[in-house]
C-alpha cells in the first residue's frame, strides 16, 4: 500500500501537466493568435491519434465491434482511466454516443471562459475525424451537438457511418440544436475492471494520462513554432504553472510553502517536493545534501524518452522552468541551479538548491 505522500506526488503530477497543457493553449491564443493555438490543438490531436488510436482499441477488447459504437467506447474508457468522466450511449451498431460532461478535465476552472470554438474544435477535427481513416472506414464521421466552451452542458456528439466516403471536410460536422445525446443511466454505464483498482493504481493511471500530454507538448510546439518560439513559449507557462500549483500540490504532500526563510531546512523541504513529484512521474532521483545545499540528481530524463526532438536541450530548458516556478513559490529566498548534459549515455541532470 503505497504511503499517502506518494499518493499525493502522483496527483501532484496529473495536476500540474493539466494545468500546463491549458495553460499552453490560453498562451498560444493570447500571445500568438487564434490561429496558432487552433493549430496546435490539431497537431497535438492527431499526432496522440496517430500513435494511440488504433492500438488502444486493441488494449481495450473493442477490435471486434462496429466502427461507430468502437470508437465512441474507445473514447468513454480511455478518458474514464484518465480520470475524466465521460458517457456513453449505443443506439444502433452505425451510430453511438460520447459525451464530455462539465467540469472539463482540459480546462480546468475559469480558464474554460478563455477558449475560442475554433480551439476546442481543433481536437475534434485532430481525433474524433479522422478514426475512420485509421479504421479503413471512409464513411464514418463524428457530429458534434454541443461544446461546453460555446456555453452548452458538455461536449458531445455521435459517431455514425454513413453508405458514402466522406469528403475530408465532413469528417466532423457541427450539428447545434438538431439533436441531443439522450438521457444516460449513469448506473448501467459500461464498467471496466478499474473501478475495482485500488486508489494508487487509479492515480499511476491519472499521473500517465496527464503525462502523455507532455511528451506530445514537446515535439509539437517545436515542429509549429520552431526550437526557439517553443522554448519561449513553453518556458514562459511553465514558470506560471509551478508558481500557481506549488502551493496546492505541497500541501497535499504535507509540506511547507509560501515560506521566507532562504536557509538549509528551506532547500530541504523543496528538494523533498521536487524528489517526489519527479519520482511520481518516472525519474530515477537521488538526493543528497552538501555543507549548504540540496541536490536532487536524475538519472536519464525518463518522461521524454523515445520522443523525438528538433532540439532536445531546448525542450528540456523549456520544461524546467516549471520546477524553477515551484522554487520561487516555495521560498523566493531559495535559488536552484540546474546543470544538464546529453551524451551518448543518456541524460544527466542535477538540480543544487540553496539558500539565495
Amino acid at each position: 500500500m503505497a504511503s499517502p505522500s506518494t499518493l499525493a506526488a502522483h496527483r501532484a503530477v496529473g495536476t500540474l501537466y493539466n494545468a500546463l497543457m491549458t495553460a499552453l493553449v490560453l498562451g498560444l491564443v493570447t500571445r500568438r493568435g487564434e490561429e496558432t493555438a487552433r493549430a496546435y490543438m490539431f497537431r497535438h490531436f492527431r499526432r496522440q491519434h496517430l500513435e494511440k488510436f488504433l492500438p488502444g482499441l486493441q488494449k481495450l477488447g473493442l477490435g471486434d465491434q462496429p466502427p461507430a459504437p468502437a470508437c465512441a467506447l474507445y473514447h468513454y474508457h480511455s478518458n474514464a482511466l484518465g480520470g475524466v468522466k465521460t458517457g456513453y450511449l449505443r443506439e444502433s451498431d452505425r451510430k453511438a454516443w460520447v459525451r464530455y460532461p462539465p467540469p472539463r478535465w482540459i480546462w480546468r476552472g475559469t480558464a474554460i471562459a478563455a477558449v475560442p470554438h475554433s480551439v476546442s474544435a481543433a481536437m475534434l477535427h485532430g481525433w474524433h475525424g479522422h478514426n475512420g481513416q485509421s479504421l479503413g472506414k471512409p464513411g464514418l464521421g463524428f457530429v458534434c451537438t454541443g461544446m461546453t466552451v460555446d456555453g452548452m452542458p458538455g461536449l458531445e456528439g455521435y459517431y455514425c457511418e454513413y453508405d458514402r466516403p466522406l469528403k475530408e471536410e465532413e469528417r466532423v460536422r457541427f450539428a447545434y440544436g438538431d439533436e441531443e445525446m439522450p438521457r444516460l443511466d449513469w448506473s448501467r454505464q459500461p464498467r471496466l475492471e478499474t473501478a475495482n483498482w485500488p486508489e494508487e493504481r487509479r492515480l499511476k493511471t491519472f499521473r500517465a494520462y496527464a503525462v502523455e500530454y507532455l511528451r506530445t507538448m514537446l515535439p509539437t510546439l517545436q515542429e509549429l513554432l520552431g526550437v526557439d518560439d517553443a522554448q519561449q513559449e513553453l518556458g514562459r507557462v511553465g514558470r506560471l504553472v509551478g508558481l500557481q500549483f506549488h502551493e496546492e500540490t505541497a500541501r497535499d504532500m504535507d509540506l511547507p510553502t509560501d515560506v521566507e526563510r532562504g536557509d538549509l531546512q528551506s532547500a530541504r523541504d523543496f528538494g523533498r517536493w521536487l524528489a517526489a513529484v519527479l519520482a511520481a512521474q518516472g525519474e530515477e532521483i537521488e538526493t543528497t545534501e552538501a555543507q549548504d545545499s540540496v541536490v536532487v540528481r536524475a538519472v536519464g530524463w525518463r518522461v521524454a524518452r523515445d520522443l523525438v526532438l528538433a532540439d532536445p536541450l531546448k525542450a528540456f530548458d523549456a520544461w524546467n522552468e516549471l520546477w524553477l516556478g515551484a522554487a520561487a513559490a516555495c521560498d523566493r529566498f531559495l535559488k536552484v541551479q540546474t546543470t544538464r548534459s546529453l551524451g551518448p549515455r543518456g541524460w544527466d541532470i542535477a538540480w543544487r538548491i540553496a539558500p539565495r
